[in-house]
């Protein structure tokens, strides 16, 4: 499988990097999951790039802007394709020699937030992670979510309740016991189409073990 990204190595005229040293990498998970990350003027990119990190924009299988085929590749697959779609991303950086292969963090919002939760619960690439709005429970999205997207997950997972155990197979939140990583939580607390308790829980449980872990939220 061939997937794509926005690669932004990075840059600020007034400092330069040790010659020896690489720079730590973010990897942005954009949400939908059928979305996509584009190449317009993003100041948030230029925050982390003007700062020393380099930043990958993961285009997924199952984002838009690649035809039908590669859009539809992620029906049924998401928690699992899209997941390593994003770890073989920052894995060709690192071996490029483009950025340092012991600090690669990810991030992203609503189905993104999943993407990067899933990444670093199920997976032990990334270093630490920031979670915006995302998903920790699918069967809770199942069940709570806005009625606009009240059956999308049928198609990306499978039809709900029919394959329950599918949902909690793929949820974070029922393997706390892998999700290790200092993990950073940002949800407001009326968000109708992730609902708050998907941060809050996970959130919670991970303080109660001993992971480094924060929460913000917005009222």
């Amino acid at each position: 499988v061939t997937a794509y990204g926005l690669f932004y190595p990075p840059q600020n005229p007034d400092y330069e990097a040790p010659e020896s040293e690489r720079p730590p990498l973010l990897v942005r998970c954009h949400g939908g999951p059928t979305s996509q990350a584009s190449t317009g003027l993003n100041l948030r990119t230029q925050y982390w790039t003007s700062r020393g990190f380099a930043v990958l924009e993961v285009n997924y299988r199952g984002s838009s802007g690649y035809g039908r085929a590669y859009r539809d590749a992620l029906r049924g697959q998401w928690g699992i394709g899209e997941v390593l779609d994003c770890i073989a991303g920052a894995n060709a950086l690192a071996r490029r020699g483009l950025v340092d292969p012991q600090r690669l963090c990810i991030s992203g919002g609503s189905a993104g937030g999943y993407t990067s939760l899933a990444a670093l619960t199920f997976h032990d690439r990334f270093a630490a992670g920031t979670i915006y709005y995302g998903v920790s429970d699918l069967s809770a999205l199942a069940r709570d979510t806005h009625k606009f997207e009240s059956r999308y997950l049928d198609g990306l997972v499978g039809p709900y309740p029919e394959m329950a155990a599918r949902y909690a197979e793929r949820s974070p939140l029922t393997h706390l016991d892998r999700l290790q990583r200092p993990t950073l939580f940002f949800h407001g607390l009326q968000d109708k189409v992730t609902p708050p308790n998907q941060a809050t829980a996970i959130a919670k449980a991970l303080e109660e073990k001993g992971v480094p872990v924060g929460f913000l939220a917005f009222p």
